[in-house]
């Protein structure tokens, strides 16, 4: 009988790395910004969850009245906190790394700032936007950053993602990607 065992280093290695590279602490950050769905875009899944709800009491009589109610406005709760959990950070004070969600790049292959404002906005997700760039939309905030690569194995051209402090994000990463710079 042949006994079959089961390697698990690379698997334990990757959840520590991952582990790891999530621990960020507050001497090692040097932005952050969660990507949360503002209080004045919360009513509107609110009211659609219980029109739902009503509809579905007024289709099934006999569940419970509360029923339909709970589980649509936790699940509208549930979908807009999902929704907003994106985290945009720049971290490390060793090998600075952009963060945008659970995504990360080296600062050291920045090659090119753009902040992208909101007028600019609909023609850089339109017409311009390169179907192999890494992109980030959250409609609710206005202003984007484009972040041009120089990394000749990575087929990415750039990331562009939402953040509400464009001007500010662009400064750090076009000083730490030239500081950083080979």
């Amino acid at each position: 009988m042949r006994t079959c065992t089961l390697d698990t280093t690379r698997e334990t290695t990757l959840i520590q790395v991952t582990n790891n590279a999530h621990t960020r602490t507050k001497a090692d950050l040097r932005h952050s910004e969660r990507l949360f769905v503002p209080l004045w875009h919360w009513p509107l899944p609110l009211i659609a969850a219980a029109l739902l709800a009503a509809q579905v009491h007024y289709g099934y009589p006999s569940l419970p009245v509360w029923l339909p109610y709970v589980v649509f406005l936790v699940l509208a709760v549930a979908v807009t906190l999902v929704l907003g959990r994106t985290r945009i950070a720049v971290n490390g004070t060793d090998e600075p790394r952009l963060w945008v969600g659970d995504a990360n790049l080296p600062l050291r292959y920045i090659a090119a700032v753009d902040v992208v404002s909101h007028k600019d906005k609909r023609q850089a997700l339109g017409p311009e936007l390169d179907p192999a760039a890494f992109c980030v939309h959250k409609p609710w905030i206005r202003t984007m950053v484009r972040v041009y690569l120089d990394d000749p194995e990575d087929p990415t051209p750039y990331w562009i993602f939402s953040t509400r402090h464009p001007e500010r994000l662009a400064t750090l990463l076009s000083n730490d990607g030239d500081d950083t710079s080979r």
